[in-house]
């Protein structure tokens, strides 16, 4: 195993802040070649979203704060925090956040977005 340099790795929030609060950041070709790309995101706004949009890989959200109703092919749920809620390969789905807000990591498995909008 060889040493390698632990700030090469670390990547620090682009506005300077060291909290979590209304964090949206995109993450991709992370270093270290995880094979994954990351969306952070964290708004006290309701109603916010992307709109209808597929992958061709699998999407997880880690839904760390709020809620947000969710649009997975022809299934409308409601997610909320502390649960895990996975999109598959080639899923139509989009969100848009509930009263108070939402935080959650958005796991996307390959090392750049790959996204076909469809509305």
């Amino acid at each position: 195993m060889t040493a390698t340099d632990p700030s090469r790795l670390v990547i620090d929030r682009a506005d300077g802040r060291d909290d979590g609060d209304a964090w949206t950041q995109d993450y991709q070709y992370l270093p270290g070649d995880p094979g994954i790309s990351i969306i952070i995101e964290s708004t006290s706004e309701e109603g916010v979203g992307p709109r209808l949009h597929q992958h061709p890989y699998a999407e997880t959200f880690i839904i760390r704060r709020g809620s947000a109703t969710f649009t997975l092919g022809d299934e409308c749920l409601i997610a909320r925090a502390g649960q895990v809620l996975v999109a598959p390969a080639g899923t139509p789905h989009k969100f848009r956040t509930g009263p108070g807000g939402y935080e959650a990591v958005h796991i996307h498995v390959s090392p750049h977005f790959i996204t076909e909008w469809l509305e």
